[in-house]
């Protein structure tokens, strides 16, 4: 394939831009998972730059569960013309780790160990909105497991994923 310094007619841009991500990590020790999310949700306190990169569209966070919404785009797409896997799996991600995070005291950080990822469907432009719900299915003192569902906008299932979390204690700030 040849590359030209131009480009073509059709070619399309976007720009974006994010808060320091700082932000959110000096509030780790005094603040619950669930008071940060929440506070991202209600606009608060910003959202971290991957929302920006994806161009999440919405997140909504309760004890133990995460919802967030993304609106499919073209930039989304991998070259077969859908949703790239990495963008679905970055939802899933986020979505069952949040959960996990809604659960965790001040002080108490988490990493994901693992993330098992089943494409059902694919997704494009005509998916309409996509919803995707991680949920906890068991924590503890070291460790958690969680799931998440995403659906398109007629309800459809179009990926799981089930996550585990390490949980660890927070160096004092």
């Amino acid at each position: 394939m040849t590359q030209t310094q131009d480009a073509p007619a059709s070619a399309r841009t976007r720009t974006y831009s994010w808060s320091d991500p700082t932000e959110h990590a000096a509030l780790l020790g005094r603040r619950s998972g669930l008071e940060l999310l929440r506070a991202m949700s209600a606009g608060e306190l910003p959202p971290p730059p991957i929302m920006h990169l994806i161009d999440a569209a919405g997140m909504r966070a309760e004890e133990g569960s995460v919802t967030l919404e993304l609106d499919p785009q073209e930039f989304h797409y991998n070259p077969l013309g859908t949703v790239h896997g990495g963008v679905i799996s970055t939802l899933l991600d986020t979505a069952a780790a949040c959960s996990v995070h809604s659960t965790l005291p001040a002080g108490v950080g988490y990493t994901s160990m693992d993330l098992n990822v089943k494409f059902l469907r694919a997704v494009t432009v005509d998916s309409g909105r996509l919803t995707c719900t991680g949920t906890v299915l068991q924590r503890g003192r070291r460790t958690a497991l969680a799931e998440a569902r995403l659906t398109d906008a007629a309800g459809r299932l179009v990926a799981h994923a089930t996550s585990s979390c390490l949980l660890f204690e927070l160096p004092a700030r």
